[in-house]
């Protein structure tokens, strides 16, 4: 018997603190328009005093042990997906575990924007192989702490939350139908901080790293949006393919909130509406690892999300990383395409077949019209 590994229970943290454009402005050398017309992004969330990476996990996390019915003695397993631990010792998976009364396992996986689709992708294989049955999974940032406050090309970007899924076992179709993990090492540098690491120790470098602010994020933004826009739609339709589904199948992506002009760029290579994508970023920035389970969650609050629905998950960024998911809530039935004859299959392998003949129509087109649209956007 097949074994699947279900959303059961869901919850979200983000700090009372908001940073709006207008704040911003008084700081940096930009504006609200600037801002919004180029990310989409409003306000962000910022951590309190006295607030750290695992009192904002514990929080989203308690949510989702109630939301469902679990108890933090009842855990088998604690994932914690982050970029901005506690401490570089320990790891803050063990902190959570230890503060919210667990005793279970538990670790943390470090990741870039990825990380938590990859953690839900490693929890369902827990659940699905049958060793253990009831599973955390947080996504958590206060990458507030490593930005420079003094670098308008990457201050107006980021923001800090955490949100937390449970996953249990269930024998209907349901969770993580497909997924694909991806890394490309290559363009670590294009993504990074870098100092503070075994590469410029920070005992050993402290006046350099000060002087030349090498403790803060630093990002190739063109080389980033050059992967991000790669990898977005293709990688989706890998997956959405994998589940034996199309594009149209899906009733909502849930994206990673980087840019909203992404998204839209995204919307169009899929050839899907834009109100079947969950933004968020307006209200938080982009909170890194929270990103996508933070969207997840407040899709899930909102009614956007009923029993059943098909769902697909993309997250990409530092390493540079992605990982893709097409994920089914609460349950409901296969595929047909999975069907090796039946009608079903037919109509699936002939809609592909279409969206192939449209995506290769559109690999053509469509770098001309966006090399276009920023030509005119810049006046030139």
């Amino acid at each position: 018997m097949i074994r699947y590994a279900r959303i059961t229970g869901w919850g979200k943290y983000v700090p009372a603190r908001v940073l709006t454009n207008h704040d911003l402005a008084q700081m940096v050398d930009t504006s609200d328009e600037w801002i919004t017309s180029h990310t989409g992004i409003k306000e962000r969330r910022i951590r309190g005093e006295h607030e750290t990476t695992s009192s904002m996990a514990v929080a989203a996390s308690l949510q989702a042990l109630d939301k469902a019915g679990l108890t933090p003695q009842d855990l088998d397993l604690i994932i914690v997906a982050t970029n901005s631990p506690d401490y570089m010792l320990p790891g803050v998976a063990n902190i959570v575990q230890h503060r919210l009364g667990a005793t279970c396992g538990a670790f943390t996986l470090v990741n870039g924007c990825s990380g938590w689709v990859y953690a839900l992708v490693t929890a369902s294989q827990f659940i699905q192989t049958g060793m253990y049955s009831n599973i955390l999974v947080v996504g958590v940032e206060i990458i507030s702490h490593a930005v420079d406050w003094q670098d308008r090309t990457t201050c107006v970007l980021f923001g800090d939350a955490a949100a937390a899924v449970v996953l249990q076992p269930s024998e209907e179709p349901s969770g993580v139908l497909s997924f694909e993990l991806g890394s490309d090492g290559s363009g670590a540098e294009y993504l990074y901080v870098p100092a503070a690491g075994t590469v410029k120790p920070l005992a050993d470098n402290v006046e350099s790293i000060v002087k030349n602010r090498e403790c803060y994020i630093k990002m190739n933004g063109q080389g980033v949006l050059r992967f991000a826009v790669r990898v977005f739609a293709r990688s989706l339709k890998r997956v959405i393919y994998q589940a034996g589904l199309t594009p149209d199948d899906i009733d909502l992506y849930i994206p990673h909130q980087a840019n909203a002009r992404l998204i839209e760029l995204g919307a169009r290579m899929l050839r899907q509406p834009l109100d079947k994508f969950y933004i968020n970023i307006h209200k938080y920035g982009n909170t890194s690892t929270a990103s996508v389970p933070l969207a997840l969650v407040e899709a899930i609050e909102e009614g956007r999300l009923k029993p059943g629905d098909k769902i697909a998950l993309i997250a990409f960024g530092a390493g540079l990383t992605w990982a893709s998911a097409v994920v089914q809530m609460g349950v409901g039935e296969i595929s047909p395409a999975h069907s090796l004859f039946s009608l079903g299959r037919a109509r699936y392998l002939a809609r592909r077949a279409q969206n192939a003949i449209l995506d290769t129509a559109q690999s053509i087109v469509l770098p001309l019209y966006t090399f276009v649209r920023i030509r005119t956007r810049n006046g030139k």
